[in-house]
């Protein structure tokens, strides 16, 4: 099985570094020492404590095997550098529908915030505008209905 490309910017393959290396080097530790201070108390049936820390382990191993995941197969976002006239990942967008303005950046999409205009390559906006450049009319089906959006600047 091919694995997916994670696109991840410079800023997010370095956060999931810091929160791989946190999560290996000291919440693991703590969840095992819980479970064995847990253990120390006597019936595991009945011991919530153990349970809890038994889960939070898990937590902790599942999310330290999909960081390493995303690693294994990350490609990095370079910004857009204002050279390009096409919308691609890692490219700032502003866009006009409606008389309003807003602006995104296209990101990865496990760095997509679209409350903070981070919007994943994969997402139907995302990849709607993937391909297009200045001027162009872009047509998004949402649930409310088509929407059209024009680029104004891509940078």
């Amino acid at each position: 099985m091919v694995d997916k490309i994670q696109y991840v910017s410079q800023e997010g393959l370095d956060k999931l570094k810091a929160e791989h290396q946190e999560l290996k080097s000291v919440r693991r530790k703590e969840a095992v020492v819980k479970i064995e201070t847990a253990k120390a108390l006597g019936d595991l049936s009945e011991n919530a404590d153990y349970h809890e820390a038994k889960n939070e382990l898990a937590f902790i191993d599942g999310r330290i095997q999909e960081i390493e995941g995303i690693l294994k197969n990350v490609s990095i976002i370079e910004g857009g550098g204002g050279s390009s006239t096409s919308v691609h990942i890692g490219s700032t967008i502003e866009v006009e529908s409606r008389g309003t303005h807003k602006s995104y950046r296209i990101v990865g999409s496990n760095e997509a915030d679209p409350t903070q205009g981070l919007i994943s390559n994969e997402s139907p906006l995302g990849a709607a505008f993937l391909g297009h450049a200045v001027g162009d009319d872009v047509e998004v089906s949402t649930p409310a209905g088509t929407q059209t959006y024009r680029i104004v600047s891509v940078s």
